[in-house]
């Protein structure tokens, strides 16, 4: 089978083409420049195989990411598999938001439910002088963002445990998360079955994971210290409430790339 027929079967099988370019490229170990360049190709039996049977997954639903074995984050690659969320380009803003209040200086920051590391390794890779600290209740979760940190050269420290549970008797001048938010009966979950489930929805609402985080920040945020939270298009004005509720100060409600309301946070108040 030549490059150009895989990718004329990819179409025929309902696969992007820009899906099946990056397939073909993580196959053959190489760039997608080259592949135009050069597809009249020969695969080989094994390469023509293991080729149908990335297809046949890819149509399935299985994530690209999960295939490819990586996904690109803030500028970095992270590996992930189906132990973990695979990262999406919505939680930069998170990164960012939480980049413009360390401004490069010395904080503890703390990251909830890490996953893949992605939101935890992306902070200290900016800000080499955060100590950030990042939990996840999954022990497979964790030893993949700790791969993660080690390949990428950052010194994350990672602890197990549900939320705030590890993090007891500490305080943080940040705390952002990016925890589970859609709700148990949303039909978009039956799209996103091969990635964890616990990793997208609490069940329920969807607000569970979020409530939890708000009720237990102030006894962890030192005074004036920030907690940013992902949450879905539709959840702000309940997040801006739960914020309101423990006190917290300059709320605010930042959109994602297409404009829809996606990261809620506040301030602890100092004292007077």
């Amino acid at each position: 089978m030549r490059l150009a027929e895989a990718l004329a079967a990819a179409r025929t099988a309902g696969i992007a083409r820009l899906d099946a370019q990056l397939l073909l490229g993580h196959l053959l170990g190489r760039p997608r420049a080259w592949l135009i360049a050069h597809d009249d190709t020969e695969l080989d039996p094994a390469q023509t195989e293991a080729l149908r049977q990335a297809f046949e997954r890819r149509a399935a639903g299985v994530p690209l990411a999960y295939l490819t074995g990586e996904r690109e984050f803030h500028g970095l690659v992270f590996r992930v598999g189906p132990a973990v969320l695979v990262p999406r380009p919505e939680t930069e803003i998170l990164v960012d938001w939480a980049l413009e209040l360390l401004a490069g200086g010395p904080a503890e920051v703390a990251d909830l439910g890490t996953g893949s590391g992605a939101i935890a390794i992306a902070l200290l890779h900016r800000n080499r002088c955060a100590h950030v600290c990042a939990s996840d209740a999954s022990p497979a979760a964790l030893a993949q963002a700790g791969a993660n940190a080690r390949r990428l050269g950052v010194d994350v420290e990672f602890v197990a445990g549900d939320w705030w549970q590890p993090l007891a008797g500490r305080y943080f001048d940040l705390v952002v998360s990016n925890p589970p938010y859609v709700a148990g009966n949303d039909p978009h979950l039956e799209a996103l079955a091969h990635e964890p489930r616990a990793a997208l929805t609490p069940e329920g609402d969807g607000l569970d994971a979020l409530r939890r985080i708000a009720a237990g920040s102030p006894a962890h945020l030192r005074p004036g210290g920030w907690l940013l939270l992902e949450h879905g298009h539709d959840q702000n004005h309940a997040v801006r409430a739960l914020l309101a509720q423990q006190g917290f100060e300059e709320i605010e409600t930042r959109g994602d790339l297409a404009g829809l309301p996606r990261c809620t946070g506040g301030r602890r108040p100092a004292p007077p």
